[in-house]
């Protein structure tokens, strides 16, 4: 059996060969454009969408690999050097998107971040986290990541006509209504109209996508907004905090005790705090279980539960080499769905 320390250095050679790979076929940019353009249509069915996407680049790349297959050939019947063709104009859009952003944080940027602090009073904070409870990119921050976003939010202010974002432009802001009225066109057309405690710009903040609407100030408007580096930074450094504090104590989980570093990591990314009040239940005998929750923090004062989804993880007992886990592991999903073996 492999001592603790070759087995870390197994580990960190997977989790790097893993990572070289993803940076040679560029994947990290085909899924960000993927999204984007998920987002932008969004369409009734995501999965047939996703489908023909990726169908249509790979025609693409097919087309390209050929176009390059003939020009070697003709180089080497003419016996001559002779410049590749050129990439498909499609792929070349696709790879070189102008709003595409293909910065990469690294851990030394989120270390590096200076924390600004921009004040505002109770009824403001009240209006930014109700604002953003349902918006997917905050739906999920904990108290601290909340806390920071709110902070380095700063205010902007337009006059009735101004233009706030225009489409096409490369986008950097996102911004919360906290008075007034805007109107949102999209090839000049007016589409819709937001007011107060709405929302809009989300895509700046993770991909930096040229904006898909133009925005105007149909009254005079005072908004909340954050800037892409900030936002990025802030979600970095939680996560990379929340990498080296559940890294670890997921590896001694039996029923992930199988799993490669890279996998832990990910799921360590995928929890999800439990908010509960005291006194609520949070398991219930009986009832079907659909999350797996890890207690990292019991007393009688704080408790801290985290959850992942049970299809997150692709857990099935029936089919797992390991013995059946402890009762506050049987929350895993199984088709069909167990009821919950204990009340907690």
């Amino acid at each position: 059996m492999a001592s603790p320390s070759a087995q870390q250095l197994e580990e960190d050679d997977s989790l790097r060969g893993c990572e070289l790979y993803v940076q040679k076929h560029s994947v990290q940019q085909v899924l960000k454009d993927c999204i984007v353009q998920l987002c932008i249509s969004k369409p009734e069915r995501p999965m047939r969408f996703l489908r023909e996407h990726f169908e249509k680049l790979e025609k693409e790349e097919n087309r390209q690999i050929l176009a390059q297959q003939k020009s070697a050939s003709q180089s080497d019947s003419h016996d001559e050097e002779v410049s590749p063709s050129p990439p498909n104009p499609v792929v070349q859009a696709r790879h070189r998107r102008g709003g595409v952003s293909a910065e990469v944080y690294t851990e030394e940027d989120a270390v590096s971040y200076v924390r600004k602090v921009i004040p505002k009073d109770y009824k403001t904070m009240t209006a930014l986290a109700k604002a953003i409870s349902k918006n997917v990119l905050f739906a999920h921050l904990d108290d601290n990541e909340r806390s920071d976003i709110f902070d380095a939010m700063f205010p902007v202010t337009h006059i009735a006509g101004e233009t706030v974002i225009q489409q096409g432009d490369e986008g950097d802001n996102f911004y919360v209504i906290d008075q007034g009225e805007v109107d949102v066109y999209v090839n000049g057309e007016w589409v819709t109209s937001i007011s107060e405690g709405g929302s809009f710009g989300e895509l700046a903040l993770i991909y930096g996508t040229p904006r898909a609407a133009t925005v105007k100030a149909k009254t005079d408007l005072k908004l909340w907004g954050i800037d892409r580096d900030s936002y990025r930074r802030i979600l970095m450094g939680s996560t990379l905090r929340k990498r080296r504090m559940y890294e670890e104590f997921l590896s001694k989980v039996s029923i992930l005790v199988s799993l490669e570093k890279w996998e832990r990591l990910t799921v360590a990314d995928a929890l999800e705090p439990v908010q509960s009040e005291d006194g609520e239940k949070i398991v219930v005998q009986g009832e079907p279980g659909d999350d797996f929750f890890i207690i990292t923090e019991w007393s009688p004062v704080k408790s801290l539960i985290w959850k992942i989804g049970a299809r997150f993880l692709h857990l099935d007992p029936r089919e797992s080499p390991f013995p059946p886990p402890p009762p506050r592991q049987l929350a895993l999903g199984r088709n069909p769905r167990p009821p919950r073996s204990a009340c907690h």
